[in-house]
């Protein structure tokens, strides 16, 4: 009679990259100082009569340490105080990086609103110059009105509106997950920015 032989089962070692746990965010500005919540990454930030000002930043993001959810709605209140427009902000980046030339590639989604002198507004994958991303041209940031931002992420989808009106929405078949696309971050060229009243919630 055959002896049966014992089955020999091999585990192979992996390792499973875990994202931060997303927290449920507000800020309202209304402090002296940005304050140990955010990462400055080299730029003049400052708070002013409630509000977050940018200006001169040269793609050097303020990044809030706290993670974003997974899928979550982020709203902002955003203007600009230049003729340029230019109204920036980062989501879902690796908390950490910045320019360290002219040239930037993000870690995140980049949602630019009256970009390059006023003429493009985008939602990029981390490529603001890259081809995949979405764009219109009709509608130009008037400075100094106040813009109320939504974003919503829901798996591999985007959706952006702008003072309650369908802006631009972007779907992407790679979606950017994993701690190194967990966090969001204000930026800047040159323009002065102003943002306030921020809320991130899980959706």
């Amino acid at each position: 009679m055959r002896a049966l032989l014992p089955s020999l089962l091999v585990f192979a070692s992996c390792t499973i990259e875990k994202r931060p746990a997303g927290v449920a965010t507000t800020d309202t500005f209304d402090r002296a100082a940005i304050g140990d919540d955010w990462t400055n990454t080299g730029a003049p930030y400052q708070i002013k009569d409630g509000e977050l000002v940018i200006s001169k930043s040269h793609n050097h993001p303020l990044w809030l340490k706290k993670p974003l959810p997974r899928d979550a709605v982020i709203e902002v209140d955003a203007w600009s105080n230049s003729d340029v427009g230019d109204i920036k902000l980062e989501a879902w980046g690796d908390g950490k990086s910045y320019a360290l030339t002219d040239s930037y590639t993000a870690t995140s989604y980049v949602f630019i609103f009256g970009g390059w002198s006023n003429t493009i507004s985008a939602i990029a994958r981390m490529n603001e110059h890259g081809a995949d991303r979405k764009t219109r041209t009709d509608w130009k940031v008037e400075k100094g009105k106040k813009y109320h931002f939504r974003i919503e992420r829901r798996g591999a989808h985007l959706d952006w509106k702008i003072d309650d009106q369908p802006f631009l929405q972007f779907d992407d078949p790679k979606p950017l997950d994993g701690p190194d696309h967990a966090y969001l971050g204000f930026n800047d060229w040159e323009a002065e920015l102003h943002f306030d009243n921020l809320r991130i919630a899980p959706l």
